[in-house]
């Protein structure tokens, strides 16, 4: 799987690849890293990368943001599958996230559920519509905290 990560401000390329039960390789931009992951509770992990022991400490502060804590640091994580890169990206072409944010499927589809209604208020990766292409749904997420405005473009 293909990831962007940004750690405190800096952007990141991640693969992962499952190559055991509980192994990966992990290619962050051009270094591959073997790693042991597992989970030791819910907000706890432990990760053996390189013979190296790491105990990592999470919270979630939003819908795709973590604050993890890796030998008494604490940096700000957020993993973006390449879709959402993708939405972010062009979203900011068009001004940013701040004011009014139109959204529009990356293919075209069929609506087969629409999960809010004119003036709800939603949060950051909230669900706004679900869209089948291709026999796959997709549902399509709020990139920011605001208020529905719907407007349809032909």
């Amino acid at each position: 799987m293909h990831y962007v990560a940004i750690v405190n401000g800096e952007e990141k390329q991640v693969e992962i690849v499952e190559v055991a039960p509980d192994r990966y390789r992990v290619t962050i931009d051009d270094r591959v890293l073997e790693v042991d992951a597992r989970n030791t509770d819910e907000t706890s992990m432990s990760l053996l990368v390189e013979h190296e022991a790491f105990n990592i400490e999470s919270e979630r502060t939003s819908q795709s943001v973590q604050n993890l804590k890796v030998k008494g640091e604490v940096a700000s994580v957020e993993v973006l599958d390449l879709r959402r890169v993708q939405l972010r990206r062009s979203q900011e072409s068009l001004g940013g996230l701040d004011g009014p944010t139109e959204i529009s499927s990356p293919m075209p589809g069929k609506v087969v559920a629409i999960l809010v209604k004119e003036g709800d208020e939603v949060t950051e990766g909230q669900g706004l519509v679900v869209v089948e292409a291709m026999k796959m749904e997709n549902e399509l997420r709020s990139p920011k905290n605001g208020i529905v405005q719907l407007g349809i473009v032909e």
